[in-house]
């Protein structure tokens, strides 16, 4: 559970909404709600697969995210340049961790400078602001 105080934390910094569990829920259920859901899916699945560590791992997670997201009518398929695709495709066959840094790194300053603002003007961000007065203001009647 986050505390009111991290709850207004979020709104200083997209990155702490995507490294609290409560925050990142939320985040998620306005996207699907903006039907831009695969952004975050897609920079959560580049975190999970920075922290591989095994070469065939490697090469099948980078497939998995390339089908799922990159490759053209992909599932999910992220809104990135052509040269940042292009540079994907052609070196998928032999992926490093870093081969979707520059098609990460996009789509989080496209999540921070467009989706994030709206979040926090929107009706999830403004329901759990007060999901959380309210439970400190329970708290603090239990002490009176």
């Amino acid at each position: 559970r986050s505390n009111p105080g991290e709850t207004m934390a979020w709104s200083e910094s997209v990155d702490t909404v995507l490294s609290n569990k409560e925050g990142l829920a939320a985040f998620r259920t306005f996207l699907k709600s903006e039907f831009s859901e695969e952004n975050v899916e897609f920079w959560l699945a580049c975190e999970d697969f920075k922290k591989t560590k095994s070469s065939t791992k490697i090469a099948l997670k980078a497939q998995k995210i390339y089908s799922d997201f990159i490759q053209a009518d992909a599932p999910k398929e992220i809104n990135i340049d052509f040269h940042t695709k292009n540079d994907i495709s052609q070196n998928i066959s032999e992926p490093t961790l870093s081969c979707f840094d520059a098609a990460q790194s996009s789509i989080y300053c496209l999540m921070a400078k467009d989706s994030f603002p709206r979040f926090l003007r929107s009706e999830v961000y403004k329901e759990l602001v007060k999901k959380q007065q309210d439970r400190n203001q329970k708290r603090w009647l239990l002490f009176l």
